[in-house]
Parts: C-alpha cells; sequence; structure tokens
C-alpha cells in the first residue's frame, strides 16, 4: 500500500510540468516593467557617449596643433602652416574623423584662438589653435 501512494505522488509530481498562465503573465509584466526603466537609461547613456567622443577628437586636435607649432617651430619642412581653425585637423594623424565639421576662424601667427569643434548629434566641443606659418 505504501508503494502506491509512492507511485501515485511521483505520477501526481510528474504530471505537473510547465508554468501557469498567471506565472507567465507575471514574468511579462516584470519584463515589461524592466524595459521602461531601462530604455530611458540607454538614451542617456548613447547621449553621454557622443559627447564624450566629441570632447575626445576636440582633444585630440588641441594636443595635434601643440605637437605641431613645435615641430613647425623647428623647421618650416615640418607639420603644417595654421592659419585657420581648420587647418589644425591636416596636423591630426589620420585626418578629421567623418561626422565632425569645424567652424572656420581664422588665426594670426602667434596666436591662439579657441575653435569650435561639432560632432554626431550636434554635440560640440573646444578646441585651441596657435597660428603658425
Amino acid at each position: 500500500m505504501k508503494a502506491f501512494m509512492r507511485n501515485s505522488r511521483l505520477n501526481k509530481k510528474q504530471k505537473m510540468a510547465g508554468f501557469t498562465l498567471i506565472e507567465l503573465i507575471i514574468v511579462i509584466a516584470i519584463i515589461g516593467i524592466l524595459a521602461a526603466v531601462a530604455i530611458p537609461k540607454f538614451i542617456s547613456l548613447s547621449s553621454n557617449a557622443q559627447t564624450a567622443a566629441t570632447n575626445g577628437v576636440a582633444g585630440a586636435l588641441s594636443s595635434a596643433n601643440g605637437s605641431n607649432y613645435a615641430a613647425r617651430s623647428l623647421s618650416a619642412s615640418l607639420g603644417v602652416a595654421v592659419a585657420n581653425c581648420t587647418d589644425v585637423s591636416s596636423a591630426l594623424q589620420g585626418g578629421l574623423p567623418t561626422g565632425y565639421t569645424i567652424t572656420s576662424a581664422a588665426v594670426a601667427v602667434g596666436a591662439t584662438v579657441t575653435c569650435t569643434l561639432t560632432g554626431p548629434s550636434s554635440t560640440s566641443a573646444t578646441f585651441t589653435a596657435t597660428g603658425i606659418t
């Protein structure tokens, strides 16, 4: 008799496989709530990443400007002449990445000017350009 009761309990447990409808609905509701919270955070991260990328390119332009000025000061055959903010992109190894533009502004010889770089999604940053012939 005890063996029969044990076998009938096992048969009931084996037949109860899978999830009930209410369990599935609760899981779908939880996933929906998590998605509603995560999507705005992802959009914010995307915007922060674009701003950081634009700041990184602006920093690279400032660094290229400093190296170019030092090299050009040693010899006119080194580096590139800078008479406009847009000329600094020629000093950048590989040139200016696609999707970025530099606002044109004249730079006098020996003068340092703050230039504006515009990147993806209208993000902007500034860098310096030093004029040299």
